[in-house]
């Protein structure tokens, strides 16, 4: 749930004084850049103290869990968070002694599997791929011995009597030998920085496990937000779900890497211990860990074996787990992915890296889901989701409108697709298609389209309307999977089945007669025989030489934007005076009207059925053609299938 502050009241401002480029603080246009290189600096020259903390922190997140059961056992606020930093401290030492034996393990053996490998070097010299690689490479030695022979010898100095080479004296230089404290420095100087690393991990690790509550008080007084209980509550939602993504991550790696170590001690591979532990770890990188786990492992069995049945053995075991795990295991126990696009997963990996080596890379997914987090619970933050992410930007409806804007009919047709998977025609037209329209309406009434883009965004609207002309309206996709043998809607009087018997006519709009098209399609589903009227046919000039054909019903559909639609009441009376006793539906998309009535909206022009929405007009049509009584202003209900229009996925 995020937090979003409330906006404040707009007032009216002060006439701005105008202020000269000259005179413009060089501070205000170079203050977030300054910003930023100052963070980036301090992250790189703190480096040594800031990856300890980032460490302690993702830690804190992994061992909350334990401290508070440790806490409703009853064992204490210090006895649980020293038992649960013992208990982790331990893991690593474990960890890192198992590590230890086998790389000197394998440092022992390397004697061996060279000789293995220059044996299986030979014997592929005699395949028909490795006298091809011979013959190759002895024509190129071939063509630079000629090379080296076709330079002209440098001609010798000619000189009269040559100096006699002067004797070479031998220097002996002795190094005093180093006392205890500078021996002592040398051997221990390899492991003091990862045994201070360690060190700050775990005493900082120690304080964050004992000052949670604090911390995040101190958390919820830099989000600055009025809400103490809805920060408190997203608090605590956020330090949960990261405890449970952590908690997740990390068993199902160390699964992984258990999976592999048994794969291949059966296989047969040298230090199965080792690569288990590596390649749990490897998983925490993206996109190439898995790549890099399987190469060393690799790289062993072809050094061991002579044949390559272990080699073929250990590239089916990783082409089989990466996969199972990555593909169906993951999704399936903590969603699709990470709650970040992949180009955020890409960067965050090289930023991470090149701040901080290979430490870096491996906290990067973890820090940056972080950041993610915070981004969706702080109102202050919330720039962090829009970049790191991977929900949309954009609304369904902003990217419809984005689409058709850019004259981009193929993309707004996947964009359709993909939406109308969930739910149906009209819903589709209703909460993301007309709510697109209005959105133009109104950069229209602002002045901001030009009449080139007013006449693609009709273009691709009505190529829009065509290419979905074959789609079932009733029930979505996944609806008429599931039940496809559901009834079907009673079928409407063969009278209303003549084209004209509905006349949809549209407003001065630019963008109305794209409404009455889609209305028309949907009534056309239905049976009707609907025609579309352009506002030009019946404006006042041209009402005479109108005709109705078949008229029984008459549909004026209008997005106004801005203020009471007079030219829909003067439309209306010139189309009662041409049609006496037709029955006038009016469907009325008003952007702005949110505050009026419906006695107010009733009066602003006078018509038999009010409706806000296609699907209202569509039923009330339908109503009528069958005889019923058609229900006014029928409302999209907020909880039925509209609900389902959800943003896609980027």
């Amino acid at each position: 749930m995020a937090l979003r502050s409330t906006p404040k009241p707009s007032v009216v401002p002060p006439r701005p004084t105008r202020v000269s480029a000259a005179a413009t603080p060089p501070q205000t246009l170079t203050s977030p850049f300054v910003m930023t290189a100052l963070i980036m600096v301090g992250l790189y020259v703190g480096r040594d103290v800031l990856i300890p903390i980032a460490i302690a922190i993702l830690l804190s997140f992994v061992l909350g869990p334990l401290v508070n059961l440790l806490r409703r056992w009853r064992f204490g606020r210090f006895l649980s968070v020293a038992t649960s930093v013992l208990l982790a401290l331990g893991t690593a030492a474990t960890l890192a002694t198992l590590i230890g034996v086998q790389i000197a393990d394998i440092a022992k053996d390397v004697p061996r599997y060279r000789s293995t490998i220059e044996r299986k070097i030979e014997g592929l010299n005699d395949t028909p791929a490795g006298r091809l690689a011979g013959y190759v490479a002895s024509i190129g030695r071939t063509m630079h011995e000629s090379h080296d022979e076709a330079k002209p010898e440098p001609k010798p100095e000619s000189r009269a009597d040559p100096a006699p080479p002067e004797k070479a004296l031998l220097v002996e230089v002795k190094e005093r030998a180093p006392g205890p404290v500078t021996l002592a420095g040398t051997l221990l100087s390899p492991i003091l920085h990862p045994l201070a690393t360690i060190g700050i991990v775990f005493v900082v690790l120690l304080f964050l496990l004992m000052q949670r509550e604090d911390l995040r008080d101190r958390m919820i007084r830099l989000a600055g937000s009025s809400d103490l209980h809805r920060t408190t509550v997203a608090m605590d939602d956020a330090a949960k779900r990261l405890s449970r993504y952590f908690l997740v991550q990390l068993g199902l790696n160390a699964s992984f890497g258990l999976v592999v170590g048994i794969g291949l001690y059966v296989l047969g591979v040298p230090n199965p211990v080792l690569w288990g532990i590596f390649s749990a770890l490897m998983r925490f990188v993206p996109y190439v860990g898995a790549f890099v786990s399987a190469l060393f492992p690799l790289a062993l069995a072809a050094a061991v074996d002579p044949g390559w049945s272990m080699v073929i053995g250990t590239l089916i075991l990783f082409l089989i787990l990466e996969p199972l795990v990555g593909h169906f295991i993951e999704p399936m126990l903590y969603g699709q992915s990470t709650g970040m696009s992949p180009f955020a997963v890409l960067v965050s990996a090289l930023f991470w890296t090149w701040l901080w080596g290979p430490v870096g890379l491996l906290l990067s997914t973890p820090l940056t889901v972080c950041l993610v987090v915070l981004g969706r619970h702080v109102d202050k933050l919330e720039f962090l989701d829009v970049l790191f992410g991977d929900r949309p930007a954009l609304t369904p409806v902003e990217n419809f409108y984005q689409r058709i804007l850019a004259d981009d009919p193929e993309e707004a047709q996947e964009h359709a697709d993909l939406i109308l998977k969930t739910c149906s025609l009209t819903a589709y037209y209703d909460e993301v298609v007309v709510k697109g329209l209005e959105l133009a309406a109104r950069d229209a009434a602002r002045g901001v389209l030009t009449t080139e883009q007013k006449s693609d965004i009709r273009a691709s609207v009505g190529g829009l309307i065509d290419e979905l002309a074959d789609r079932d309206d009733l029930r979505s996709d996944t609806e008429a999977k599931a039940d496809p043998d559901a009834p079907r809607p009673e079928p409407v009087p063969e009278a209303w089945r003549t084209t004209g018997t509905v006349l949809c006519v549209a407003g001065r709009s630019f963008v109305d007669e794209s409404a009455c098209a889609i209305l028309a399609q949907l009534l056309a589903k239905r049976g009707i025989g609907a025609r579309v009227v352009p506002f030009a046919d019946v404006a006042r000039a041209r009402i005479g030489d109108f005709d109705p054909g078949p008229a029984k019903l008459v549909c004026i559909v209008s997005m106004a934007i801005n203020g009471e639609p007079t030219h829909l009441r003067r439309l209306a009376e010139r189309l009662r005076r041409k049609l006496p006793g037709t029955c006038f539906v009016l469907g009325l998309w008003q952007a702005d009207d949110a505050d009026l009535d419906e006695a107010t909206r009733h009066r602003a022009v006078d018509a038999d059925i009010h409706v806000s929405s296609l699907r209202a007009a569509v039923e009330a049509v339908v109503a009528t053609a069958q005889g019923k009584r058609a229900p006014d202003a029928m409302p999209a209900q907020p909880g039925g299938e509209f609900a389902r229009v959800q943003p896609l996925p980027a």
